[in-house]
């Protein structure tokens, strides 16, 4: 969440930045509650000093012999005001915090201006080279999927609903050597692998922000209020919620491979085939806690460390600057990474690298003690897909696609397969599209 104190102190430019997201956003119903707020204090305060005085007074009224009974109803009165004002001060408190979580991350200068994706900007492709180097009339990879026998999506809506698919045979092995590759990939750049908890509390979602906000996407488990993961953003980045670390743990990097829940509610019509917007997927996260001085240059290791995903597995892609109207609620800066789908001719997402400042830092109560100042100061938190793993499974079907019976198996992920591998074939009974 944004801070008290930078809101108190600059109305006017946090204003101004929160309006590079949205037009009718501001904290000036924020501010009227803190000036309220402390006005009460003020009152308090001077009440309290009335009702010491008047203390004295009685003390010393008793002790001379006269009648004190006048005066202590006036400590009575003065006892039941301040008890008024502390229960109006902890009302505005909590409206306070929970407009406060409503508001979002104010995007870092570096940050585009723009209202919408339509003004994200393209800041590099990779791989061009690669983009016809097979199947001229490629076929989307839920086609091309169901002709290899791997992928199964009527008995996936069978067992579930829509948006659940089944994974079968050589399809399974290669969600899971993708898996194993990219955690490979990624602990031998530096970063620990976890295996976290694929529920949480509704701290912990509140923490990293997808709560209050995006609630009616989540699947919740009422019974014990705990929630399916939407990432592993959510579970990683709350490690260390409420710890107070020292300066020489910073960096952590971490890694972590789970399942991933949502509902999508507000995505209803779009990428309704295939494996693009599933209600269950499999990713791989990448988080960064670090100092402020260094998260610049920790945001764009982790974009290079994803990008280092796509570039062992030749799939082409592109880069692109998220202007303020589209980056997510708790973001300041984001680069979108999207790989090349050649059956519909277009770049898709395949991974959000963030960077939150002190945002989900101060929400979670996570910080650490400068060496500097010998004070405690908030962390700055940074994630990003590293990567989600179906939407890189439908990429490789799509451009690794030899023909409309066969796909090859990109080199790095040979290793994880029987007998090295090299191709995806139809059997021999399936019926082709």
């Amino acid at each position: 969440m944004l801070d008290i104190k930078l809101i108190r102190e600059n109305p006017d430019a946090v204003n101004q930045a929160l309006k590079r997201r949205k037009p009718d956003l501001s904290v000036d119903a924020i501010l009227a509650l803190d000036a309220r707020r402390r006005e009460l204090l003020q009152e308090e305060e001077s009440l309290r000093s009335q009702r010491n005085q008047i203390t004295q007074q009685i003390a010393q009224a008793k002790k001379e012999g006269r009648d004190t009974e006048a005066i202590q109803q006036q400590t009575r009165a003065l006892a039941d005001r301040i008890k008024d004002i502390e229960a109006q001060k902890e009302a505005l408190a909590e409206q306070q915090s929970a407009l406060l979580l409503e508001i979002p991350n104010m995007p870092l200068p570096e940050t585009p201006d723009g209202a919408d994706e339509s003004e994200n900007v393209v800041l590099r492709t990779w791989g061009d080279e690669f983009k016809s180097r097979y199947c001229p009339d490629t076929l989307p990879h839920y086609e091309i999927g169901a002709n290899l026998g791997i992928l199964d999506f009527e008995r996936g809506v069978k067992i579930a609903q829509s948006r659940f698919s089944v994974m079968r045979g050589e399809g399974s092995r290669l969600e899971r050597a993708l898996i194993n590759f990219m955690l490979d990939t990624h602990t031998e750049r530096g970063y620990e692998e976890v295996l976290p908890p694929f529920l949480v509390n509704r701290q912990a979602m509140t923490g990293t922000g997808q709560l209050p906000k995006f609630e009616a996407d989540m699947f919740r488990c009422k019974d014990d209020e705990l929630f399916l993961i939407p990432t592993a953003e959510v579970p990683v980045t709350n490690l260390y919620a409420g710890e107070l670390l020292s300066e020489d743990q910073l960096p952590l990097n971490m890694t972590a491979y789970t399942p991933c829940f949502r509902r999508e509610a507000g995505s209803a019509g779009k990428d309704t085939r295939g494996l693009i917007r599933q209600h269950q997927f499999d990713k791989i996260e990448l988080v960064k806690l670090c100092r402020p001085e260094d998260s610049p240059a920790e945001h764009l290791k982790l974009l290079e460390d994803a990008e280092m995903i796509l570039q062992k597995l030749e799939l082409p892609y592109r880069v692109v600057a998220l202007c303020a109207g589209d980056i997510g609620f708790s973001a300041a800066r984001c680069f979108d990474i999207e790989v090349w789908m050649p059956a519909q001719g277009v770049y898709r997402e395949i991974s959000s690298c963030s960077t939150f400042t002190d945002f989900q830092a101060r929400r979670i109560g996570l910080k650490y003690r400068s060496e500097a100042t010998g004070k405690p100061a908030f962390v700055h938190t940074i994630n990003g897909s590293g990567l989600a793993v179906g939407r890189t499974l439908a990429a490789i079907l799509e451009n690794y696609q030899i023909s409309h019976q066969e796909v090859a198996i990109p080199e790095v992920l040979r290793p994880y397969f029987r007998n090295g591998s090299t191709r995806l074939c139809a059997p021999r009974s399936k019926e082709l599209v």
